[in-house]
């Protein structure tokens, strides 16, 4: 019984690592320096920002 615990806490131990590991790569790599850019990335330049312009067939119009 005792294995199968400390099996969970290496695995949580190591989930841990990695997530703190990943953010602190992010942080160093500046992947969190400017947001807007890359939520803007997805439009066109013919496409206005914030208004969809593309629908599925049946629904036409603004979305609700």
């Amino acid at each position: 019984m005792s294995i199968g615990f400390l099996f969970i806490w290496m695995i949580v131990l190591l989930l841990a690592l990695s997530s703190a590991f990943g953010l602190a790569w992010a942080i160093k790599n500046g992947q969190f320096r400017d947001f807007q850019t890359g939520a803007d990335s997805i439009f066109d330049a013919d496409e206005p920002i914030g208004r969809a312009t593309d629908f599925f067939p049946e629904h036409r119009g603004e979305p609700s």
